[in-house]
């Protein structure tokens, strides 16, 4: 089974966002198997595959075509920052098996660092660990010191937070400098790709049971990736359901579905309300309830819909994990010492 907080930082949550982003994310496994390198580094930036590395291929090397305008100096450059991680990782890993008391099979080591340059001028950073698909540990990025999660990262977090050694003050060094620039030199790299705006459809649908009907609202085929997607009843929001995910489609746009529970009362309304930045104004669309004639269409509609979202899910656990990428010169100590 895939790890639920690898898919969850792969395929992200809602939510409106004006900006760029560059995201790392890494991952070391205790042994190869399962057609997964023993470790792999994947960036992206606003969502967008950019270069990967794998400890198969021992290469960091561009996905992204306008990636190439880097040199091949950059490259191997990268390559080396990379395979420096890969050794870290691998000792890392075998540390924190020891620190539950494993002392064998299959587990994972995971963490996602990435800074945001948003349109008004402000950054901002975060670094994040998970072992097995667990949150571990993380960065405050307020006080720039790391908090244990897990209990078992207690001693990392002491060790990093010591006078000695400030990790935290690193990576403030890293999120808010180096990678704010290397953020500003991708971005004109793909400066066509990444300011092209396409605007979302929306099609909303119900399925009704025992008086109570579950609507969805899909979304799709919109670009760039950040958007916010409700239902609002008379106007004031309703919360989800569901977890909210973000999905790429294979034309490189992206897709979402919101969906709640209610039991509709005469007089009152319903309806999808869509935010997105290639929208002039918020796209609103009223739910009308059917007769129980349609009931049998809708139904199956939904069931198609489910088994799609079911396949991109896959998909994309199937494309991340076996993908992976590169880093940079904050070496981190990224793993527990």
């Amino acid at each position: 089974m895939p790890d639920p907080l690898l898919l969850l930082l792969i395929v992200g949550v809602s939510g409106v966002y004006c900006g760029h982003s560059l995201q790392y994310y890494f991952t070391g496994v205790s042994a190869s198997g399962y057609g997964l390198p023993e470790f792999s580094a994947v960036a992206y930036v606003d969502g967008i595959q950019i270069s990967n590395y794998s400890s198969d291929s021992g290469r960091a090397v561009p996905v992204a075509l306008w990636m190439q305008k880097e040199g091949q100096l950059h490259w191997v450059g990268q390559t080396q920052i990379v395979k420096n991680l890969e050794s870290d990782f691998k000792a890392g890993v075998k540390r924190v098996m020891q620190r539950f008391n494993q002392t064998g099979g299959y587990h994972s080591y995971q963490v996602m660092s990435g800074c945001e340059l948003r349109d008004d001028g402000s950054i901002g950073g975060y670094e994040q660990h998970a072992y097995d698909g667990m949150d571990f540990l993380a960065l405050d990025t307020k006080h720039w010191i790391f908090y244990p999660i897990a209990a078992q990262s207690v001693i990392s977090t002491q060790r990093w937070n010591s006078p000695e050694v400030r990790e935290g003050e690193r990576a403030k060094k890293f999120l808010e400098n180096e990678c704010i620039e290397w953020l500003k030199r991708y971005i004109q790299h793909g400066k066509e790709e990444l300011d092209r705006r396409v605007p979302p459809e929306v099609k909303v649908s119900d399925l009704k049971s025992y008086g109570v009907s579950k609507l969805h609202c899909h979304v799709y085929g919109f670009y760039p990736r950040a958007v916010d997607v409700n239902w609002e009843r008379n106007g004031i929001e309703i919360p989800s359901d569901e977890a909210k995910q973000i999905l790429p489609n294979t034309d490189g746009t992206y897709q979402i579905r919101a969906t709640v529970e209610v039991q509709p009362v005469k007089g009152e309304s319903y309806a999808c309300h869509v935010d997105h930045s290639s929208l002039k104004e918020p796209l609103i669309v009223k739910w009308e309830p059917k007769t129980d004639n349609g009931n049998i269409g809708v139904i199956a509609g939904c069931v198609v819909g489910a088994l799609i979202v079911l396949v991109v899910g896959v998909g994309i656990f199937l494309w991340k994990k076996t993908s992976s990428e590169n880093k940079t010169n904050y070496a981190l100590a990224f793993l527990p010492q």
